[in-house]
C-alpha cells in the first residue's frame, strides 16, 4: 500500500519557490511510489495563475490540490517555505527551503528546522549556515538560557534544471514575437543579461545589487565608442505599470550620478515569461553573457539556467550558487564578506547583525572589459561549464537524489489492516415454537 503525501507549497506561483515546488512534486509524482496531495499557498506578493498558464506541461498538477484541510493526518508531511514557518503535521515532516543568503539564520529559524524530521535544502552554503548558527535564549517564564543549535540532520537537495527546455537552441527556433521584436530593436549586438528581483536596500545594498551592477556597467563603458549594452530582466514587486515605472526611475537615478560625455544603453524587460520564453532569451544571438554581482543565493537558479546555453557568466564567488558555477569555467569575482546594510535587512530572515558578500569593483570593471574583448576564449570555457551543469545539475539528477534521500530516512509506516472476524455459525430457532406442559 502506497503511503500518503501530503505536500504545502507555493504550487501555483510565478516565484522561484514556485518552481522549486513543481519539480518536487512532479518527482515524487513520477517515481509513483506514494498518494500525492498538494496545499497551495501564497508566496509574498507574487501572483498566482502559474499551472493555469502552463496547463500543457504543469495541468496534471490540479488533480492533486486539495482545500487546505488535511483529512486525517498523512504518513508523510512536507512544506516548501522558509524554515520560521515549518510545522509538524504528518507521522514524518520534511521541511524544504533554500536556505539564506547571509552567513547566519534568525533562531526561529532554527527552532523550525528542530520541529521536522528532516530537512532540504538547496545548497552546502544553506547547510553549513544552519549547522553553524548557534544562539543563546531565555526561556521568558524561568528565565533560564537555553541553547538554540540544529538537532535535525540537514540534507542538500539541488534544484535540477529541466534539460529538455533549458539548452542551446538556434536562432529560428525563438518563436516569441515580441521577444524577437524587444531585441533585435536593440542597436548594439553584444548584451550582458541581468535577471533577477531588484530588492530592497540602497545602491550597493539590496541583495542582488542591481543597483551597482548598473552603475558599475555605466561607469566601465562610459565615453567607449560601440560599448555594449546591459540587459535587465528585473522587476521589484509584480508585473505592474507602477512597477516598471518605479524600475525605470531608480535606473534614471544611477545615470544621474554618471558624469560621461556619452553612456552605454541599458534596457528594462518587465513582465512574467515562460520557461520556453527564458530559455529563448538566454539563448538569443545578442545576449552574450550573464552577469549577477549577487550578495549571496541559497541556490541561484537563473545562473544554472544560463549556464545550460553554453554562454560566459561574471558573478560572485560566494554563497550557494559555487555550489555548480566552477571557477575554471567562470568568472566568479573576489570580494569580502561585509554586514548586511539596515536598509537591506528583512525581519527574522536577513538579518542585521549577518554577512554577504561585498564584490571587489575593481574584478567587476575587469570582467566586463575582458569578456567583451575576448569573448571567443570565454565561449571555450562556458561550453564546458556548461557540460558540467548538464551532466551534475540537472532534473534527472535531482530525482536520483530525492529517490536516496527518502530511502535512507523514511521510516516503515504501520499499515492499515482490515479486521476479519471468523464467521459465526448461524443460531436457528425453531418455525413454530409449541409450549409443552412439564
Amino acid at each position: 500500500m502506497k503511503n500518503t503525501f501530503f505536500i504545502s507549497c507555493p504550487i501555483d506561483t510565478y516565484s522561484g519557490y514556485g518552481a522549486r515546488s513543481r519539480d518536487f512534486v512532479k518527482a515524487l509524482v513520477e517515481s509513483d511510489k506514494y498518494i500525492v496531495r498538494i496545499l497551495s499557498q501564497r508566496w509574498g506578493n507574487t501572483p498566482f495563475g502559474f499551472i493555469k498558464d502552463h496547463k500543457e506541461e504543469w495541468g496534471f498538477l490540479e488533480d492533486l490540490i486539495i482545500p487546505n484541510q488535511i483529512p486525517k493526518q498523512p504518513d508523510i508531511w512536507c512544506q516548501i517555505t522558509v524554515p520560521n514557518e515549518f510545522q509538524p503535521v504528518g507521522k514524518y515532516n520534511i521541511g524544504l527551503t533554500a536556505g539564506i543568503e547571509t552567513t547566519a539564520c534568525a533562531p526561529q529559524w532554527i527552532e523550525g528546522c528542530n520541529k521536522m524530521n528532516l530537512v532540504l535544502t538547496s545548497s552546502e552554503h544553506s547547510k553549513r549556515v544552519f549547522e553553524n548558527s548557534i544562539y543563546t535564549a531565555k526561556d521568558q517564564r524561568t528565565g533560564q538560557e537555553r541553547e538554540v543549535k540544529l538537532t535535525t540532520p540537514v540534507k542538500v537537495l539541488i534544484e535540477g534544471a529541466n534539460l529538455d527546455v533549458y539548452k542551446p537552441i538556434s536562432t529560428k527556433d525563438i518563436t516569441s514575437t515580441d521577444l524577437l521584436e524587444n531585441i533585435n530593436s536593440i542597436k548594439e549586438s553584444f548584451a550582458y543579461l541581468f535577471v533577477g528581483h531588484w530588492m530592497q536596500g540602497q545602491l550597493g545594498e539590496d541583495r542582488k545589487n542591481v543597483g551597482l551592477t548598473i552603475k558599475a556597467f555605466y561607469e566601465t563603458f562610459k565615453n567607449k565608442k560601440n560599448p555594449p549594452a546591459l540587459i535587465l530582466k528585473t522587476s521589484s514587486a509584480g508585473a505592474c505599470y507602477m512597477d516598471r515605472w518605479e524600475i525605470q526611475k531608480r535606473i534614471d537615478s544611477i545615470r544621474n550620478t554618471v558624469q560621461a560625455s556619452t553612456l552605454p544603453c541599458v534596457y528594462l524587460l518587465h513582465g512574467e515569461f515562460s520557461n520556453q520564453e527564458m530559455n529563448e532569451l538566454y539563448n538569443h544571438p545578442k545576449v552574450k553573457a550573464m552577469v549577477s554581482l549577487t550578495k549571496g543565493e541559497g541556490f541561484g537558479r537563473p545562473l544554472l539556467e544560463f549556464s545550460l546555453t553554453n554562454k560566459p557568466i561574471m558573478t560572485t564567488g560566494w554563497s550557494g550558487h559555487v555550489d555548480f558555477l566552477k571557477p575554471e569555467f567562470t568568472a566568479l569575482m573576489q570580494g569580502k564578506l561585509d554586514n548586511v546594510h539596515p536598509t537591506a535587512v528583512v525581519k527574522d530572515m536577513i538579518l542585521q547583525e549577518s554577512q554577504w558578500f561585498n564584490v571587489d569593483h575593481g574584478h567587476v570593471g575587469h570582467f566586463f572589459n575582458d569578456i567583451f574583448t575576448n569573448y571567443k576564449d570565454w565561449k571555450v570555457k562556458s561550453k564546458r561549464q556548461g557540460y558540467y551543469s548538464r551532466t551534475n545539475f540537472s532534473f534527472n539528477e535531482m530525482v536520483k537524489q530525492i529517490e536516496t534521500i527518502l530511502s535512507k530516512n523514511l521510516p516503515e509506516f504501520p499499515q492499515e489492516v482490515k479486521l476479519k472476524l471468523p464467521k459465526i455459525k448461524k443460531i436457528e430457532l425453531p418455525k413454530n415454537p409449541t409450549l409443552k406442559k412439564v
